[in-house]
């Protein structure tokens, strides 16, 4: 069986000898397709392609390999990370390998204005507790320092970057976060909540600026757009949904566009903190007007409803384990977030919600559900994002409320999440089965569209497909929830369709059929066939983004 348009002229491109799984049910699987214009003209039988082949198409031998459609992550934060101006912890699971990271890296700057950081693991401090300046001061004497976590939720600071920040007892809300203080003392600890939703907000990132904070400036945020943009193609993600930023940051990605430096399509979403007024949605719109062809477009909107559960910031239906009382805040009252997002939805925007806990999820449903009945069902595919600990009560109405569960396999992993790991500890082994139910969502009919949250977590869709299939650690090892696994099928199916349809894209991507952009990439393994423990290996040899060639390995 093949599938054509008429053709009257050689295609510009054709590949052949490949394994090509379309993810397309009218055409599962082909060994050739070809490219005009940069659309898909044709898929079939090696011997069908000579008809498409001219002297000046250019051919692409797959060599048996495994052809899927390129990557669509659904959430990645190419804009944040990583930096090589900062002192990377990632892997540094103590204190004293913190400290020796950062000690390194000031003999080797010693005339650095600041000491910056990111990637800092929560577990990585001693009692279970949060770091405080005290924990920085002996290896960074008076030099501020600035240090990110690998969520990008929160900002540790020592005494140094106190002071020159103007943080002290009477000045602990600020334009960038909410500095926690010592009960007994009332003084700022230096570590800084809610970052993720001030800091990286346009007041929060222009106040960092304005402080002098190296990090913030435009220099250094173009630097580490580029290098991740350049990251995602060589990863095969043809398109990267990139889930905040702020009006001021679109000329980032006007500029990647004019450089050359944005292969990958972009689907960028929008901030939306508390404060943002009519006015600002009226500048939303505009900006998605002005922002919307196939290589970049503007429009959804992201907002929080609550923040994470290794600090114990997401909002659960019961106590975090261990406490008689806490269970974390939603950024909202239930009903002020109800009547926005009915507001939102009225408007037309879709919308990313970032929830974690179960009672934070059950509060972007119960919102949904309120919107659907005030304004009416519409195909809105808003999207709760992450979905980390869901009450199995709450499982079917993904599906019944069209809600995307916008979801990164990699999270999950034991190593990160597991017995022994802050997420697990701080949940509970009552409410391990709550815990990424990709299967379950999955059964109910939910769409599933994966995604790295880099860089939270590592960029490579391999890493994110191996943990979704096995729920074990990279290294091997026993699964956590393996209940919760799905199929490498479905997992490639989250990576490309889900995500396309998760994000009005499925007419021109997700699948590899006739008529949609020739987005594609050669794998080096076949994923479908392999061991699971031979996924992570698999890299992109070929990438094609709109029939162009885009990366070789």
């Amino acid at each position: 069986m093949t599938r054509t348009t008429p053709s009257a002229a050689p295609a510009d491109l054709v590949l052949t000898g490949a394994r090509i799984h379309t993810v397309d049910p009218a055409l599962p699987e082909a060994e050739a397709l070809a490219v005009r214009d940069g659309r898909i003209v044709w898929l079939g039988t090696d011997a069908g392609a000579a008809v498409w082949t001219g002297p000046d198409t250019r051919v692409i031998d797959a060599g048996g390999r495994l052809v899927l459609p390129g990557f669509i992550d659904a959430h990645n934060h190419v804009r944040l990370g990583s930096d090589d101006a900062c002192v990377q912890l990632a892997g540094a699971r103590t204190l004293e390998a913190i400290h020796e990271r950062v000690r390194a890296w000031h003999a080797a700057h010693p005339d650095a204005e600041w000491i910056e950081a990111e990637a800092f693991d929560y577990s990585a401090i001693p009692g279970g507790r949060m770091p405080r300046a005290g924990d920085l001061d002996p290896v960074t004497g008076d030099t501020p320092a600035f240090v990110l976590s690998y969520d990008v939720h929160t900002a540790w600071l020592n005494t140094a970057a106190l002071r020159r920040l103007g943080i002290d007892r009477s000045r602990t809300s600020l334009p960038f976060g909410e500095a926690e203080t010592d009960p007994e003392t009332g003084e700022p600890t230096g570590f800084v909540k809610d970052f993720a939703i001030k800091g990286l907000s346009r007041a929060g990132h222009r106040a960092l600026k304005e402080l002098g904070v190296p990090w913030a400036s435009a220099d250094r945020q173009y630097g580490r757009l580029a290098k991740s943009l350049d990251d995602a193609i060589g990863f095969g993600l043809t398109t990267v949904v990139e889930p905040q930023n702020s009006l001021d940051d679109l000329a980032l990605f006007e500029r990647a566009r004019a450089e050359g430096r944005l292969r990958s399509r972009i689907v960028a979403a929008l901030f939306h903190p508390r404060g943002t007024t009519d006015a600002d949605l009226d500048d939303f719109a505009e900006a998605a007007r002005r922002h919307h062809d196939d290589r970049l477009r503007v429009g959804p909107l992201k907002l929080y409803i609550d923040d994470v559960v290794e600090p114990r910031t997401a909002a659960l239906l019961e106590p975090y384990a261990g406490c008689r009382h806490h269970r974390g805040e939603t950024f909202y009252p239930a009903e002020e977030f109800g009547d926005l997002l009915t507001r939102l939805d009225a408007r037309g925007f879709q919308c990313f919600v970032h929830a974690t806990g179960d009672r934070g999820i059950r509060t972007v449903l119960d919102a949904v559900e309120r919107a659907r009945t005030l304004n009416g069902p519409r195909d809105a595919r808003h999207q709760i994002v992450h979905v980390e600990c869901l009450d199995p009560r709450d499982t079917p109405r993904f599906a019944e409320l069209g809600v995307v569960a916008c979801m990164q396999p990699r999270h999950c992993a034991p190593e990160i999440a597991g017995p022994g790991q802050d997420w697990a500890q701080n949940v509970g082994p009552e409410r391990w089965h709550k815990a990424w139910p990709m299967r379950s969502l999955r059964t109910e009919g939910a769409v599933l569209a994966f995604s790295s949250d880099w860089n939270v977590a590592e960029m490579d869709p391999m890493i994110g497909i191996y943990t979704a299939v096995t729920r074990q650690p990279l290294a091997g090892g026993a699964a956590w929830q393996p209940e919760e696994t799905v199929s490498v099928e479905t997992a490639v199916h989250a990576y490309t369709m889900g995500s396309a349809y998760a994000n009005f894209l499925e007419d021109d991507r997700g699948s590899l059929t006739v008529g949609k952009l020739a987005d594609f990439v050669v794998l080096s393994r076949d994923i479908l066939r392999a061991g699971p423990e031979d996924i992570p290996g698999a890299v992109a040899e070929t990438v094609v983004v709109g029939g162009e060639i885009v990366h070789q390995r």
